[in-house]
């Protein structure tokens, strides 16, 4: 099973189509990202997809309307630096994601959206990524 970061759009099918990673038919978005078990994120929840460094690669399904960021404020930055993540249980788990390839679900915690000092409550699902770049999708839903 896939999942579009762009629009959310899930599919089934290969990774590749001959030697090109395979892209969003629905909104053209430049590449899938695979999941192991289905996953159905809500209308408000933002799909953010990063490297192995947990530097931002890539903004999906409304990012910035959930962050208060624009694209450009977002890329390239460490993920939990940048939007303040702080989880419930005092403990990294997007370390915890990339180091044992482990989905995290339903993680209680906090970000900082732009603009604001305080801090928004939030469920974070978070996915490692099973290809030959490692990296995570954090899917992050405010409450």
């Amino acid at each position: 099973m896939f999942i579009c970061p762009g629009c959310g759009r899930r599919t089934a099918g290969d990774r590749h189509l001959g030697h090109q990673p395979r892209g969003c038919e629905s909104c053209g978005f430049g590449f899938l990202f695979e999941l192991l078990d289905d996953y159905y994120p809500s209308p408000k929840t933002a799909l953010i997809v990063c490297d192995q460094s947990r530097k931002i690669l890539a903004l999906g399904h409304a990012a910035t309307a959930v962050t208060g960021f624009r694209e450009g404020d977002l890329l390239g930055h460490e993920v939990v630096e940048r939007l303040g993540i702080v989880f419930t249980d005092g403990t990294d788990q997007v370390a915890h994601c990339l180091e044992w390839g482990v989905r995290g679900k339903g993680l209680d915690g906090t970000f900082r959206p732009s603009g604001l000092a305080e801090h928004r409550a939030a469920t974070f699902d978070l996915f490692p990524a099973y290809d030959d770049d490692g990296g995570i999708m954090v899917a992050l839903t405010p409450r």
